[in-house]
């Protein structure tokens, strides 16, 4: 078995490595892909299968496939070019033989009013009328993204547009974990996981981040155009900061809150906790 792992220059892809040595896949059955192999060297130092993919070039796609038995496609960056993306993907790895394609969608992707979910639902369907063996991770927020912004939080406070709306956070290595998980496991074909840890509000995170600093941090909450406004003013492109803000509607909306009940059946454990997400975070940036 060779699994292909896309976007492996990324921190999701790079992360779903690592959870596939960890489960004892053999360095030479990792496949590991994307536009800039020459980030790739220490993979490739390790016995694994370096290879260019880019999801706008069909060829190379064609040839990093060759092989391959399962692949892992991660959701591309591109807002506005995915679904064509996502579709070479799908159909060179269909020409490759792949058995068993896993991708990393949205939470709740066919009901979701998010703006970036209108290509997740549309990657679905092409999998779907692909004829390839498919499994799909909807992945909720990831904590990190959160953590992320720890320094912002400590000298300026929070602010957003999530209302008390609840958010199904997870690290994004308990997804890599999960998505591991089905590219080594048997039995997740035309499987759909909703995936997301235990939930938490924004004023819920700021009570942490406080506890866990000794810094007080509040969270302002302000409307979802407020929001934007306020991310633009802060440095961030105009289609930036409406889909930042956007996100926020969506959460206040509860369309990001899952039970953590399929993440922590991929992970066979509890989904890593806020308060450790954020304590982890901490000694980093110490």
């Amino acid at each position: 078995m060779s699994i292909v792992v896309t976007g492996a220059t990324g921190r999701f892809g790079r992360l779903t490595v690592e959870a596939l040595r960890r489960r004892g896949v053999p360095a030479e059955q990792i496949i590991v892909t994307g536009r800039r192999i020459e980030a790739l060297g220490e993979l490739a130092g390790q016995g694994m299968s370096v290879r260019r993919a880019d999801y706008s070039d069909q060829a190379s796609l064609g040839e990093a496939f060759d092989g391959a038995t399962r692949l892992l496609l991660v959701s591309g960056t591109e807002v506005g070019q995915r679904i064509r993306q996502h579709m070479n993907v799908i159909t060179a790895a269909k020409a490759a033989g792949v058995q068993l394609i896993a991708y990393t969608s949205i939470v709740h992707a066919p009901t979701s009013t998010l703006l970036i979910s209108q290509e997740h639902r549309g990657t679905e369907t092409a999998l779907a009328d692909s004829g390839v063996p498919y499994v799909l991770l909807r992945n909720s927020w990831y904590i990190d993204n959160y953590t992320a912004q720890l320094p912002r939080y400590l000298q300026h406070g929070m602010v957003g547009a999530a209302g008390s709306g609840r958010i199904s956070g997870a690290i994004r290595a308990d997804y890599a974990e999960a998505a591991a998980a089905v590219l080594t496991e048997d039995g997740h074909p035309g499987a759909v996981y909703e995936l997301g840890g235990p939930a938490f509000t924004m004023a819920e995170l700021a009570d942490v981040v406080s506890a866990e600093t000794g810094t007080s941090v509040t969270y302002n909450d302000i409307s979802p155009q407020e929001y934007q406004t306020f991310l633009v003013r802060a440095g961030l492109q105009e289609p930036v900061a409406a889909s930042i803000a956007d996100g926020d509607r969506a959460v206040a909306e509860g369309e990001l809150y899952v039970e953590p009940t399929d993440l922590e059946k991929l992970l066979g454990r509890p989904a890593t906790p806020l308060r450790i997400a954020v304590a982890a975070a901490l000694r980093d940036l110490a």
